[in-house]
């Protein structure tokens, strides 16, 4: 998910512990602090932005040094866009390209991870920890010039979001024991919302992108499939009416997408001027990571996620160049195999995929041994040069909620895996793996062409799984397709992807363990599944109900002993397989100003506040 704010314990409390996590650094000798000197490893301090009103206008200022303003910031995108519209978008080229137009009530400190304001001037939390009192900036301004109001806030979820339009995830993460908040219109600037119960999660789930409801309220009325096909990739940008620091001027498909400054913006410097400080931001689109690397050595983009193997040539490169290296640490991201446990009937009464697989899929066993069979230091070394960290837990390595029980793992042991798979009757004969049955043991594997990284994973798994007797097919195949297969028809075997996690929130992840979730991707409830064949799996509820009552409790020690648990059982039954962590190393050029990185906020935690200095 994407805040004078009155925080609720819970957020004071994660603001409090949240540095701690910063001790630690992962996929590097920490004993030999001149190894990676280099890079520059930082965890900077940004001063929360002030409140200012200004001719009844209440802006955001910045507490960033002072920029130049004009320019042009160019970065690049693996692939095209699938849409522009915020609450369609599955995939993380769509969600970033579409939300930089939109804001949210709130934001996350990037220092701290505390949630603080953003359309919202400030929020109320009464004693019950159940009634939230939104209070909206005054005066602020859609494109078109109409004034953002709680009627856009009260639109945006009661109909698109509690109603069910377009994405669900941020519908599945408000669902507190089956029931969402209730909101109600209070006066022009005010909005209140009540949960059903404390809710941990709430402030941070108020990030949501707001909607301008005389936009979009003509859209909803024509009904859920016509508001799917809205905003797409053929939209006109002069029809576009958006709240956030820039809008987009252009798309070309295969080529770039160009966004301008948005002069309506509400956040100022300490000049009290009107940021962004760069007219445009481009993002140019490219095929795969290898162009991606030459786009930048050539200088056409300004910044690259440095591959591990090219780290020590750039560490050399930026002595003579006009750029630098940043180490953000481990990924956010998790990267993992995902099997497909999918053994429903259609409305053709049909199963999704071969009824056979299914029992290797359902196997616990199975599904262990395979995880136990994954050489992942070998993918580190091979795919990362050593810049990276072996994977077990469904927490990124740097969440405030790890496991650090799980995340040690356990490595690679193949004796172990056949001893699995022999305890559920697999056996092998003549290098081959058959099940009981005397199934010959075969499934496709899946990822998405164009991410070099993920390609080559696929190949060393597929090499991994053979040593147990398992034939792979495995296939690098178009994104779209990929996303489809996992959110729309549920036809795949296994899939190796990754989901974006919010280290300050496991709660971010409902949608994931939430057997009806948006993300369920290892048992995915289609539109098409033959409701009566409908069975949740015993641990699948047990995730549920871990899930809900982590959301309910406000204590941060005791919600991480729940969230302990949720990993725990992740870990045991492996739906899927967790892989690596890789570190996130930047490189940028020094043109580019008011970088301050930091592990929570990323690189470009307000692409509103830098600025270019040639």
């Amino acid at each position: 998910m994407k805040k004078s704010i009155y925080l609720s314990l819970i957020f004071l409390t994660l603001a409090g512990i949240s540095l701690l996590i910063f001790k630690k650094d992962y996929g590097y000798d920490t004993n030999n602090a001149n190894q990676y000197e280099p890079l520059i490893v930082t965890n900077s301090f940004i001063p929360e932005p002030k409140n200012i009103t200004i001719n009844n206008i209440d802006y955001l200022q910045t507490q960033l040094p002072i920029g130049k303003f004009g320019g042009t910031f160019t970065s690049s995108s693996i692939g095209d866009p699938k849409t522009f519209n915020p609450y369609n978008a599955n995939d993380a080229t769509s969600a970033e390209l579409s939300e930089i137009m939109y804001d949210g009530l709130t934001q996350t400190n990037p220092t701290d991870g505390k949630v603080i304001p953003k359309l919202a001037k400030k929020i109320n939390i009464l004693k019950d920890n159940k009634t939230y009192i939104v209070h909206l900036r005054h005066g602020l301004k859609w494109t078109d010039g109409k004034e953002i109001t709680a009627d856009d806030v009260y639109y945006t979820y009661k109909t698109v979001i509690f109603d069910g339009f377009g994405d669900g995830s941020t519908r599945d993460i408000l669902l507190i024991d089956g029931q969402l908040p209730h909101i109600e219109k209070i006066d022009k600037y005010t909005i209140k919302f009540v949960t059903p119960k404390p809710f941990a999660p709430f402030l941070r789930a108020l990030s949501a992108s707001i909607l301008p409801k005389h936009i979009f309220e003509p859209i909803t009325n024509k009904g859920k499939e016509y508001f799917l096909t809205y905003q797409g990739i053929d939209v006109d940008p002069k029809n576009l009416v958006t709240s956030g620091a820039f809008k987009l001027k252009e798309y070309i498909a295969g080529q770039r997408v160009v966004y301008e400054k948005n002069n309506n913006y509400y956040l100022i410097n300490k000049e009290n001027k009107k940021l962004p400080y760069i007219d445009k931001w481009v993002s140019v689109i490219v095929g795969d990571m290898n162009n991606q690397t030459l786009k930048f050595e050539s200088g056409a983009i300004d910044v690259l996620l440095v591959n591990g193997a090219l780290v020590n040539r750039y560490r050399e490169l930026q002595k003579q160049n006009d750029f630098k290296l940043y180490n953000l640490g481990a990924s956010t991201n998790t990267t993992f195999v995902v099997f497909n446990l999918n053994n429903r009937k259609n409305k053709d009464g049909k199963y999704y995929i071969n009824p056979i697989k299914q029992t290797w899929f359902q196997d616990k066993n199975f599904r262990t041994a395979l995880d136990w069979a994954i050489d992942r230091e070998d993918l580190i070394i091979n795919i990362f040069s050593g810049l990276a960290s072996p994977l077990y837990s469904a927490e990124p390595l740097n969440s405030l909620f790890l496991n650090e029980k799980v995340a040690k793992g356990h490595g690679i042991n193949l004796n172990y895996a056949m001893k699995l798979l022999e305890k559920s009757g697999f056996y092998k004969k003549n290098g081959i793996l058959y099940d009981k049955k005397g199934n010959k043991v075969e499934f496709e594997l899946l990822t998405n062409a164009g991410n070099t990284q993920r390609e080559a994973t696929g190949v060393s798994i597929k090499q991994d799984f053979e040593k147990l007797g398992i034939k792979v097919n495995y296939k690098a195949i178009e994104f779209n397709s990929l996303v489809n297969k996992i959110t729309n028809t549920a036809d795949f075997d296994c899939i190796i992807i990754a989901l974006t996690s919010n280290i300050n929130e496991p709660n971010s992840g409902y949608n994931v363990w939430n057997p009806y979730g948006s993300l369920h991707l290892f048992n995915k409830r289609t539109p098409n599944d033959l409701k009566s064949s409908d069975k949740i799996l015993n641990f699948e509820e047990r995730l549920l109900n871990i899930f809900k009552k982590g959301a309910l409790e406000l204590d941060f020690n005791k919600r991480k002993k729940i969230y302990d648990e949720y990993q725990q059982i992740v870990a045991e039954e492996n739906p899927m397989l967790y892989l690596y962590a890789p570190l996130q190393i930047y490189a940028i050029r020094n043109k580019v100003k008011n970088i301050y990185p930091t592990k929570i906020g990323g690189l470009f935690h307000s692409m509103s506040e830098i600025y270019i200095d040639n």
